[in-house]
Order: C-alpha cells, then structure tokens, then sequence
C-alpha cells in the first residue's frame, strides 16, 4: 500500500495539473474544453521531437530538460490561444451548446489529425531524467536467524544501503527521481498558478471576467486577451503534464489524451470545477483512487472508477466537495 500511495500521488499530480485547466476555462466561459486533453498529448509530441533534436537518450542536463518543458508548453500555449481565437471567440454570443459542440469536433480534430501527422504507432518516449532510485526498502536478503522471527528491512538512499529495521508487515517501497520530479514539478506550477490569480493585475481580472464578463468590460478590462490568457495557461499546465506522463510512461501516442483528459475531468468536478484547489484536490483523490483498484487486483477496472465516482459526485454532491453554490438568473 506504501507504493500504491506513493505512485497515487505521482499520478493524481498528473490529472491535477490537467484538471486545473479545465477548472480555469469554465470558471472563465463556463465552457468545458473537451480538446484540454489533446493539449496534453501535443505537449508529449512536442517535447519528444525537442528531445530527439537535442540528441538525449539517457537522461539530459537541467537545462536542457528545463528548456525542452518550456518549448512544449510555449507552444501549447500558443496552440491555446489559437483554438480559442479560431473556434470558441466566434461563438461565444450563441448558446453554449454550440461551444460544447465546438469544442468536441476540435478535440476529435487534434486527435485524428495527430494520427496523420505523427504517425498511429506508440513511441518510445526519451529519457529526458534517467530514472534511478531515490529511497527503497527491500527485504534482507539473509533469512531471519531464528524462525519465526521479525523479519529485517534494508533501505537504500541513492541505490546505497543506509541501514536496516526490523518490522512486520511488507515494506517493499521504491521510490524514484521521477517520481519526485513530477511531485516537484507539479507543485511549482500550482504555486505558480496560485500566485498569477490571487495576485497579479491579470489574475484579478480573471476573477472579474469569470464573476460577470459583461461588468468587467464596461470596467475597462479587455475580455478577449484575458480569455486568451487563460487559454495559454491552462494550455501550458496540460502540456507540462503530458511530458510528466510521458517520461513516467514512457511512450507516447496520438491518443494519449483521450482516457487523462476525461479523467481529469471528472477530477474537476469531484473537487468543484471552477476551483482551482478543488481541481487539485480532485485529481489526487482520482489518482490514489485509481492506483487503489489495481492495489485491489482489479487493475480492468481502474479506467471504470473515474466514471463511477462521477456518478457518485453528481448524485451525492453535484458542486464538487469545495464548490460553492451559485444562483443563476434566468
């Protein structure tokens, strides 16, 4: 259960970073972005062409990993804001029903598209960090001297032994430098994302826009190129985890974002979408959700659980476990 924890947490740092662009978009528009998750499967691609231009087959300097994950995400950014400018702004006076649908064909444009230009086939994915262990605890290989007796755990740091304990239980654990550098990552970048809209001119006008669009125009902010904003970020978030993911994985497709993109979703309105602590607190209770059906030994069933708790949100809590009710004037 200590690895299934450990790898919940890698992976629901994943889905958090996808779900708060979703969470971002509605709190905006009030639209679900459906293409979120080909996003996320661009920035992949992206990063993987980057990496094989760059010539890294085990594992890259800091600065080149750093500069292949602000490529991917600058071009997904830009990708972002070119969908919201093309697809979603000419219809933003119609009903949402057209964005919805809007929003669907563009998703299956990407993904389909994605297979004409980067090829059907799964890639091997380069190892842009060479994953080694941190920390494992691993039983002695020498037998207890008496039987029946607490058996020994040796732990390593750094693939070196630092000593040992005696305990009962399984304590087989390993934990990897990718899977810290995904924690580490992910974290930043909700830190930074916090800071943007808690405390920058362009985070409150966010706020502003996603509490009544129409008073914050007459108030002299500029809806189109904060929308735009919004767009680049949550688009940046999704691409960082896609490369996340792929470097866990590792290998890539042009349907990688299909499952984690719905997935993510449903992250989102586990933790009330339209909150960005909810959309984080939501994908790591999808993740440790997810890593605790294949703990369980039905691993067939860890897509299955995503939908079945939004089943259960929607009847149980509809507004997500931190959203907040809201009146809607009709």
């Amino acid at each position: 259960m200590l690895q299934q924890l450990v790898n919940g947490i890698a992976l629901g740092s994943v889905y958090a970073l996808i779900a708060l662009g979703y969470t971002m978009v509605y709190g905006v528009l009030r639209l679900i972005n459906f293409a979120h998750g080909d996003i996320y499967m661009l920035g992949a691609f992206v990063a993987y062409y980057a990496a094989r231009w760059m010539g890294v087959s085990n594992g890259a300097s800091p600065m080149a990993t750093a500069g292949i994950f602000l490529l991917a995400m600058a071009v997904c950014a830009a990708i972002g804001m070119a969908i919201e400018r093309l697809a979603y702004r000419p219809l933003r006076a119609l009903p949402r029903l057209n964005s919805l649908i809007t929003a669907i064909g563009v998703s299956l444009l990407l993904e389909f598209g994605g297979q004409m230009v980067f090829g059907p086939d799964y890639k091997p994915f380069p190892a842009v960090i060479a994953d080694r262990p941190v920390l494992s605890i691993q039983p002695q290989t020498v037998p207890p001297p008496v039987p029946g007796a607490t058996p020994a755990w040796v732990f390593e740091v750094g693939g070196t032994p630092r000593g040992h304990f005696h305990a009962g239980g399984n304590w087989n654990l390993v934990i990897t430098n990718i899977q810290i550098a995904i924690l580490v990552v992910s974290l930043i970048l909700m830190a930074s994302l916090t800071y943007i809209v808690k405390r920058t001119k362009v985070g409150r006008a966010m706020r502003a826009i996603s509490y009544d669009m129409r008073a914050a125009s007459l108030m002299g902010i500029t809806t189109d190129n904060v929308i735009g904003f919004t767009f680049a970020i949550g688009s940046a978030l999704a691409a960082a985890a896609g490369i996340l993911d792929a470097i866990y994985k590792p290998t890539i497709n042009p349907l990688m974002g299909v499952l984690p993109g719905l997935k993510a979703f449903v992250a989102a309105v586990l933790g009330g979408i339209g909150n960005i602590p909810g959309a984080v607190l939501g994908g790591m209770l999808m993740g440790l959700a997810e890593t605790a059906v294949v703990a369980a030994g039905k691993s067939t069933y860890r897509d299955a659980i995503a939908f079945a708790i939004l089943i259960v949100v929607l009847l149980i809590r509809p507004r997500g476990l931190l959203g907040a009710v809201t009146e809607d004037k009709v």
